[in-house]
């Protein structure tokens, strides 16, 4: 069903500031636990918040977001050489801050800044978790994804050999039904053993090329005018399609295997450690996960080569 890596980029940044007097306070950053970003050349990482009016933000000179998710997310870390980093807090005089007071190319008018404070040495880490799923109603743990445990994915369970492994793969026994349409959870409880068997073969449908038992493969159950949908076409609708028919033998050999999609999901989340500010000693501030960006989500399309 879904597959998970986690990548660690880890930037140094340690914040020192110190008081007239020497003394530093306890204080805590009370933020949403969210963050945006932007900059075409430089990477700006910030929140803000209102009622008191405060920013903090992390600029990272030279990178970009593309950076992050060019990264091969089947590595389990990544370590980024250290880049020029700077982290910043801010205080305004108004209560209210315009939705463009970052990365605009016009300062916003009628704000004058309170407190700025910012430095640019040494310790943060983000970390970035990756998401693959087929979204077939079955766990990736139930797929065998890892048959001998030895974190390497990379002989995990493929039953059609279309080169997709089962945990990523919505058509696990390459019939041109997906599997999520073959019932293999009835009562969605995790359990697969009630699966849908439709010939009492002891295979479940959702892992039989032939689920009727009828000597013709469930893909090759089409009309002549062939969409690799076997689920339309249907001789008697008393009983539905052919592909669960016994009594229908009609082939039309497969020509094709139909399109796969693989959902893709990034969660990047920033720790900052070590800040010492004017009015702050905090050894490690979650500075959140990152929101509003198209990368952060998607899917990949496959259409698997045909034997």
């Amino acid at each position: 069903m879904r597959r998970l890596s986690s990548l660690l980029l880890s930037y140094g940044f340690l914040v020192i500031f110190s008081c007239s007097d020497g003394d530093v306070i306890d204080f805590e950053f009370d933020f949403d636990d969210t963050f945006v970003a932007c900059g075409e050349v430089d990477l700006l990482l910030y929140k803000t918040k209102e009622d008191p009016s405060e920013t903090v933000s992390v600029l990272i000179s030279s990178y970009t977001l593309d950076d992050i998710f060019e990264e091969d997310p089947d590595n389990d870390s990544l370590v980024i050489p250290k880049p020029n980093v700077r982290f910043t807090y801010r205080t305004y005089d108004r209560p209210d801050l315009p939705k463009d007071l970052f990365c605009s190319s016009v300062p916003p008018e009628g704000l004058n800044i309170v407190v700025d404070q910012n430095d640019a040495t040494a310790v943060a880490t983000i970390i970035r978790t990756f998401t693959e799923d087929d979204n077939d109603g079955i766990p990736a743990e139930l797929e065998n994804q890892d048959p001998n445990g030895d974190g390497d994915f990379s002989d995990a369970q493929d039953t059609d050999n279309d080169g997709i492994p089962d945990y990523l793969d919505q058509d696990d026994d390459g019939d041109n039904v997906l599997t999520a349409n073959e019932n293999p959870d009835p009562d969605g409880n995790g359990d697969l053993s009630d699966a849908q068997d439709t010939d009492g073969n002891g295979t479940p449908d959702y892992l039989d090329s032939d689920d009727d038992g009828d000597g013709v493969l469930t893909r090759d159950e089409e009309t002549d005018t062939q969409d690799q949908n076997p689920l339309n076409d249907i001789t008697n609708s008393d009983i539905g399609a052919d592909y669960l028919n016994p009594s229908v033998t009609t082939s039309t050999p497969a020509m094709a295997y139909k399109e796969h999609s693989i959902s893709r999901t990034f969660v990047v989340r920033l720790v900052v450690s070590d800040i010492r500010i004017d009015f702050l000693s905090q050894d490690e501030f979650d500075f959140g996960i990152l929101t509003g960006e198209s990368k952060l989500s998607g899917s990949t399309e496959i259409t698997p080569d045909f034997p």
